[in-house]
């Protein structure tokens, strides 16, 4: 792994010579990341290139954000033909491209998610999404999953699993209860009367790739209905096509009153939503939810176009395909099994997953990890081909065991 760099060995550079943008992170940062020792300046579809020519197989998709791959001919379009009309304007003014952002998101989510909120990171939109259940409920307390990451905003990281380890504020702004994951008896013990909400990834990312599964999910349906709680699916990764179908909630049957979304949602600008079954929302009115940059015009063009990009290319379908394929990775090498759904998925590796990271690192391949010490995350564009699982294999083969 990269170190940071201090600022003494900056000083110690040669005059005239050019700092790296490591170097210069790491003086003018916050030394909060652990970063891979790789400085990728260009992108094309699923590939990285350096300064130096390398290029890198992206199975990573800078953390499940670059959904069309790098380049994307519409996508890059549309981004450059708003920002030359109108690069932004407050929400405080009606906006063409918000609006059909807006309706774009609307016609791709399940029926019955009929209306948007848009902020600009996955956090914001779990954060506003439990600040909507609190006011409909007028309830105290949400119900969590053990190994869920939900973000790192006040709420979002007070129904994060172990985030007393980084969250820093003096106290948590409500009540909290973690349930392990696939036990339903425990989750309908769990709310109450004071429950406002149940929050859960339907496939938890940072976990591994960790499915809740679909009897799990029922149930959770199930008992918030009858405990008269609310039901928000934080879909900010595992959303927008990445499980082969355009959300888990139509995946798995399931219906919940919210789902988050962010990462891929503009394809690789700052964007998140929330969708919301109008029953579910309380009484607002004007000031009740804000953000300054939710749904501006750039950024709204980003969203028209990815989403267009995933109906227009059939990416879903091939997600599929794309996703059978990985999971034949089943003992290759160093992997022992493969978890997950559609290109959201865990590598069960016999060794530790950082190992084989920088093993696949040094052929040319990015992957991540997780908080799963044995998992190799694989998070990339979701228009990565067959040719390029075979190349990832051909890697496994040659790590061995």
């Amino acid at each position: 792994m990269m170190q940071a760099t201090s600022t003494a060995s900056l000083a110690l550079q040669a005059p005239g010579a050019v700092p790296t943008a490591a170097e210069l992170e790491a003086k003018y940062l916050l030394p909060v990341y652990k970063q891979l020792d790789l400085e990728p300046v260009r992108g094309e579809g699923v590939w990285l290139e350096e300064a130096s020519g390398r290029r890198l197989l992206d199975l990573y998709g800078g953390h499940a954000v670059v959904l069309l791959g790098y380049g994307h001919a519409g996508w890059s379009e549309a981004v450059a033909r708003q920002a030359r009309t109108m690069a932004f304007q407050s929400n405080a003014v009606p906006n063409g491209a918000r609006a059909r952002a807006a309706e774009a998101l609307v016609a791709f989510a399940p029926e019955g998610l009929d209306r948007a909120f848009l902020v600009n990171s996955g956090a914001e939109a779990n954060e506003n999404a439990l600040r909507l259940a609190f006011r409909k409920t007028g309830r105290t307390k949400v119900v969590a999953i053990e190994g869920a990451f939900h973000g790192r905003t006040a709420a979002a990281a007070a129904v994060s699993w172990r985030s007393e380890r980084w969250y820093g504020f003096p106290r948590q702004p409500f009540d909290v209860e973690f349930v392990p994951r696939g036990n339903p008896a425990a989750l309908a013990a769990a709310v109450d009367e004071t429950t406002a909400a149940v929050i859960l990834e339907p496939v938890q990312g940072m976990a591994g790739a960790v499915p809740l599964g679909q009897p799990f999910l029922e149930a959770a349906r199930r008992i918030t209905n009858e405990r008269g709680a609310l039901l928000i699916f934080d879909e900010v990764q595992c959303g927008l096509g990445r499980l082969g179908t355009p959300f888990a909630a139509r995946l798995y049957g399931v219906m919940p009153d919210f789902v988050t979304l962010g990462k891929g949602l503009a394809g690789g600008l700052p964007a998140a939503a929330i969708l919301a079954r109008p029953e579910a929302l309380p009484e607002l009115k004007v000031g009740d939810l804000g953000s300054t940059f939710g749904g501006g015009p750039v950024v709204a063009a980003a969203i028209e176009a990815t989403l267009a990009a995933l109906i227009d290319e059939t990416l879903m379908p091939r997600v599929k395909v794309v996703s059978r394929a990985l999971f034949a990775l089943r003992g290759v090498g160093p992997v022992i099994d493969v978890q997950g759904e559609g290109l959201l998925l865990g590598l069960r590796t016999r060794r530790p997953a950082r190992a084989i990271q920088q093993e696949l690192l040094s052929r040319d391949i990015l992957t991540g990890t997780s908080d799963d010490p044995q998992i190799v995350r694989l998070i990339p564009p979701l228009i990565l081909g067959l040719e390029h699982v075979e190349l990832l294999k051909r890697a496994l083969v040659d790590i061995g065991a």
